[in-house]
């Protein structure tokens, strides 16, 4: 779907009402039109005829949307997001399944939503694995009817859901948690949370540490020079050249050196590298 295309869709944030009454107003395709038009935009790539797959189903986006809006998150936000899934869908709609569109469509846009929700609902990501984006989408309506879980509960929310206990203790805990600043609020309420400035350690200055980080580092330098002098000249010089000069060479200007294609010196480096990756780690 093009860039123009997708911006015939933005929601304006000012005028949400009007966009929605306006998307309510688009008349609903038949499943044979609907076919046709998909057909239209597999078969000739007719724009046209996608635009009007997207808005015939922009209403539905907006009422897949408003279930998402106890994440505190704006409404117009969440459907300029659905539309994005929406359009994914109509590019990917194969009319000859026998389903109509928005059966297909209602992953893709439900896709987008999550996607967005899960980047913009924390500022640290609350979600990252496959079982912690399931459980921060279904424990939030089960957290509403039963409040804290108990023992049993925990059990069997696991089991419905298909992850481990722990996974749902851990994602408990982080929907019940705040974003807190680093260094807390200005003033000495003894009633609120001590900062993570006050309790987590700093100790990329420690002295064993710096010491130890400075060995390595010098370590790793003597064996890669070690192992560039057991290369031959003319692979020492491209890999000097490419990668420890400051200003570094290309591949074509290294060519025209050795009078060889650029190809070739590309041949060279990557050799080169390689016997640098084995020598340096049989003596790691």
């Amino acid at each position: 779907m093009s860039k123009s295309l997708q911006l015939q869709f933005a929601v304006p944030s000012d005028s949400l009402e009007s966009y929605l009454s306006a998307a309510r107003n688009i008349p609903i395709l038949s499943a044979e039109e609907e076919r046709e038009l998909a057909i239209q935009l597999q078969e000739h790539g007719d724009l046209e005829a996608a635009q009007k797959l997207v808005l015939s189903h922009l209403r539905f986006v907006a009422h897949v949307a408003r279930s998402y809006t106890g994440y505190g998150l704006a409404l117009a936000d969440l459907v300029q997001e659905g539309n994005i899934g929406l359009m994914k869908a109509v590019k990917r709609f194969d009319p000859t399944v026998g389903v109509r569109l928005i059966s297909f469509a209602v992953y893709w846009i439900r896709a987008e939503i999550h996607e967005y929700i899960l980047r913009n609902w924390r500022i640290v990501k609350i979600a990252t694995t496959k079982a912690q984006r399931k459980l921060f989408f279904n424990l939030r309506s089960k957290k509403k009817k039963l409040g804290w879980f108990n023992d049993e509960e925990v059990s069997s929310v696991a089991e419905d859901l298909g992850v481990k206990r722990t996974d749902v203790l851990e994602m408990e805990k982080r929907l019940s948690g705040l974003d807190i600043g680093f260094d807390g609020p200005d003033d000495n309420d003894e009633n609120i949370s001590p900062a993570p400035a006050n309790y987590l350690e700093d100790n990329s200055l420690e002295p064993a540490q710096l010491v130890e980080q400075s060995n390595y580092t010098e370590n790793q330098e003597a064996r890669l020079y070690s192992a560039l002098k057991d290369l031959d000249e003319r692979s020492r010089d491209i890999l000097q050249q490419r990668w420890l000069s400051d200003n570094k060479a290309t591949l074509h200007e290294l060519a025209a050196r050795y009078s060889v294609s650029a190809e070739r010196i590309r041949q060279l480096e990557s050799n080169a590298i390689k016997k640098l990756r084995n020598v340096i780690g049989e003596a790691a």
